[in-house]
């Protein structure tokens, strides 16, 4: 389970390319030219999953919880099933993903009595919980407490509380007490290992996109009043 399969050399690509990868559970294929090849191929099953259904379905099995309600794809094959799983290698849907229970719940501001103003369709979605959880962070101690870097905070730490073993490779290992409590984003208590791989590990990016750079601009100022000047004041008038 990843939000994708990385890049073709690197990472899960490595698993991908030796074929020691047999089904993904990922919000996009991305740019991974081999993922794509080996799903439209049949040789890969993939369960594509809405991003932020794939965040909470990994928070809701670290927390204990076996499933939620979302509007996150009523209405689509995410909830009424056909999603392609599994091709055949001619062109044809070998699997397709079953269809998912949906209620309707009420929503919105309450009537006097109590009841609800609207209603609408959500689908139940069930948790992810795995073998091992492997995560990045920017720093940790020697309890496993971890600081993330940014948006790695999206889905690191809920990646992490999901696996019943988490290995964790942290850029800075410091001494317990180092890390300023309020600062910690995943408690130790659901790190197993840490691994100090320091600042300079490879971190190979998908597709680089830079802003180009702006033509410097300067900005006029209005001239200092002359020396032995006051600045005019507007008159006042009494009441």
């Amino acid at each position: 389970m990843s939000n994708n399969c990385g890049v073709d050399d690197w990472g899960l690509g490595l698993l991908l390319g030796a074929g020691r990868i047999r089904r993904m559970t990922s919000s996009y294929v991305g740019e991974n030219k081999e993922f794509e090849r080996q799903f439209l191929s049949g040789e890969l099953e993939l369960e594509l999953t809405p991003q932020g259904t794939l965040a909470e379905k990994l928070r809701a099995g670290g927390a204990g919880i076996a499933g939620f309600w979302t509007r996150t794809g009523v209405g689509t094959q995410v909830a009424e099933g056909g999603l392609p799983q599994r091709y055949d290698g001619a062109g044809g849907v070998a699997r397709a993903s079953s269809p998912k229970e949906v209620r309707t719940f009420g929503v919105g501001p309450r009537r006097p009595d109590g009841s609800f103003t609207a209603e609408a369709e959500f689908v139940l979605e069930e948790a992810i919980t795995t073998d091992f959880a492997l995560v990045h962070a920017l720093r940790g101690d020697r309890h496993g407490n971890l600081v993330f870097h940014r948006s790695a905070r999206n889905f690191s730490p809920l990646a992490a509380t999901a696996g019943r073993v988490c290995v964790a490779q942290v850029e800075e290992l410091v001494e317990p007490g180092e890390i300023d409590p309020d600062a910690v984003h995943l408690p130790g208590v659901f790190v197993h290992r840490v691994v100090e791989v320091g600042p300079d590990a490879p971190k190979r990016i998908e597709r680089r996109t830079v802003r180009a750079d702006a033509p410097a601009t300067t900005t006029a100022r209005p001239a200092p009043a002359a020396s032995g000047t006051t600045p005019a004041v507007p008159p006042t008038t009494g009441a």
